[in-house]
């Protein structure tokens, strides 16, 4: 089995604040009975195969980097039930909100982390998921915070690492610069291609897309949403 790896102290500050109003009585114990059930436990190592961390049979394995309230998690883990979901959610308030809707629909193929996303990509055996989804991250938009992107070349290596050849990157943004700044990262990183071929492939969403309240606020204020994929060569 794979030893847990040291988290570094360059990997720290990817979200901004933990906690936001007081939540709502529902959402608190949703939170309370789920998440320690739900939670992955980052002391031991990772399981062989890593398929085991649910109680039901899956063979595929996606991760999803700050799920904010669930709404894409939720759908593509209800749209498929033979898949492992981890989903990665370090403020309060998005994961009781998605616990809420969790306890409601009954789903067993989901497992939370609600810190850093490095720690579970440190955490996770080489070669062993099938996609990654980075959607609507924050953007860090003052030059002095472009080191809190997530992308950048030591996460990407931290992507390649875990993914399986030929498994997918999602990536979904409103904000042109760090658009371009992904697609900087990704042409200067050597295990990852662009697979867009035409301009539908980034202006149009992935099949199945269930629109996030990210997504709605962003076309509300005028931006254009960009869907990128990249494949692990």
């Amino acid at each position: 089995m794979t030893t847990p790896q040291r988290r570094s102290r360059a990997t720290e500050a990817f979200y901004g604040r933990r906690r936001g109003k007081s939540l709502k009585p529902p959402q608190a114990a949703a939170l309370s009975a789920l998440l320690p059930g739900l939670k992955l436990d980052l002391s031991q190592p990772a399981p062989t195969p890593l398929a085991a961390l649910w109680p039901v049979p899956v063979d595929r394995i996606h991760l999803e980097i700050g799920f904010g309230g669930g709404e894409h998690l939720l759908h593509r883990a209800g749209a498929a039930p033979g898949t492992g979901f981890i989903g990665v959610e370090p403020f309060v308030n998005s994961m009781a909100k998605m616990m809420g809707v969790l306890e409601q629909q009954g789903l067993q193929n989901i497992r939370v982390h609600d810190d850093d996303a490095t720690q579970v990509l440190d955490w996770l055996p080489s070669a062993c998921l099938d996609r990654i989804d980075l959607l609507y991250p924050d953007p860090w938009p003052k030059k002095r915070h472009w080191k809190r992107r997530f992308v950048s070349r030591v996460n990407l290596d931290r992507f390649a690492r875990v993914l399986k050849p030929g498994g997918g990157f999602g990536f979904a943004s409103d904000i042109d610069t760090y658009v371009n700044w992904t697609l900087q990262h990704i042409a200067a990183h050597p295990d990852f291609e662009w697979t867009a071929r035409t301009a539908r492939d980034w202006r149009e969403p992935w099949a199945g897309w269930p629109g996030t309240r990210y997504e709605a606020k962003a076309i509300r204020e005028g931006r254009t949403p960009c869907y990128l994929e990249f494949v692990r060569t």
